[in-house]
């Protein structure tokens, strides 16, 4: 009986999970593939707003995700494009735990965290870090680098203060910064840096995963293809997942593995870069490549 239970819950997932590719199969309600559990999988999340409009009792409604079924594999880099007010935040955000999702599941590891205790906030909180847009903004500005690389490592207590001051050293050594910043505030620092330091910060507790919010938006072209290259050779050396995060679809073809487009709350587009890219299916997905000459150098991620 429970077998067959079992059989009809994978059937379940497996007929409403557009995320799988050829040859994936879905061992289990977690959203597993060939036996690998992803570190994050959203069940056919929703989330819907209230608006300031309509009256006191029955406001105006706004769909910002529509049942989105994705999931971040160990290792891989997720892409997730789309025009402003597609929805594409609002995912990063429940995928981080900042918004709780109207109707589906969120899973952590193969464990259900859609409604998360404060113990498992915390579990999360050290293998997903998230870096922000805009930098000059994400960072306290009355905070030093140092004390903003050091802080995440007291709160959670690891290793020793002199382990805690090694590891700062090896973070500002890691997104090639040097020493001299270590006191700097983040009004002292470009744009560049600050969300070098944003990424350092990041990595601080050794995450499982980084969910990129459109990290280079905020900056200069030039910049821009620095931070690229600074997050994939972190990708490469660490073996991190990452979620990437933008509404430029080029720069997102250049870090992804696979790509996700967004439209008006709906993944109306998935697949791997190559595909989405030189095979595009919807008009969509179409209308944002003819939309977005690539600023980047041709070579990029290569």
């Amino acid at each position: 009986m429970s077998d067959t239970v079992s059989n009809e819950t994978t059937v379940a997932v497996e007929e409403r999970d557009p995320s799988l590719g050829p040859g994936d199969v879905s061992t289990g309600p977690a959203g597993e593939i060939n036996g690998t559990v992803p570190i994050i999988f959203l069940d056919n999340v929703s989330v819907v707003f209230n608006t300031r409009t309509g009256s006191l009792f029955h406001p105006n409604k706004v769909q910002a995700v529509k049942d989105l079924t994705l999931r971040l594999m160990p290792g891989e880099t997720l892409g997730i494009v789309g025009e402003s007010g597609c929805g594409k935040s609002t995912t990063a955000n429940i995928m981080c735990g900042l918004q709780q999702p109207t109707s589906g599941t969120v899973y952590f590891k193969g464990e259900d965290v859609t409604k998360r205790s404060a113990a498992q906030r915390r579990l999360i909180g050290r293998v997903i870090s998230v870096v922000f847009q805009d930098p000059a903004t994400a960072l306290n500005a009355r905070m030093s680098v140092h004390d903003q690389l050091i802080d995440p490592l007291n709160v959670h207590s690891v290793g020793t203060k002199d382990e805690r001051e090694k590891r700062v050293n090896s973070l500002i050594e890691m997104v090639g910064l040097p020493g001299s910043v270590m006191e700097a505030l983040p009004g002292q620092l470009s744009g560049g840096q600050r969300q070098r330091v944003a990424i350092a910060r990041a990595l601080a507790l050794s995450p499982d995963a980084i969910i990129a919010d459109e990290p280079t938006s905020a900056l200069d072209v030039s910049v821009r293809a620095q931070i690229l290259n600074l997050l994939t050779d972190l990708k490469k050396e660490l073996g991190l997942s990452m979620v990437f995060i933008s509404h430029d679809i080029q720069t997102v073809r250049y870090i992804s593995d696979r790509i996700v487009v967004m439209n008006r709350g709906q993944a109306v587009e998935r697949g791997s870069a190559e595909q989405v890219f030189n095979n595009p299916k919807d008009d969509y997905t179409r209308l944002l490549l003819g939309a977005a000459p690539s600023l980047l150098h041709p070579d990029l991620g290569k």
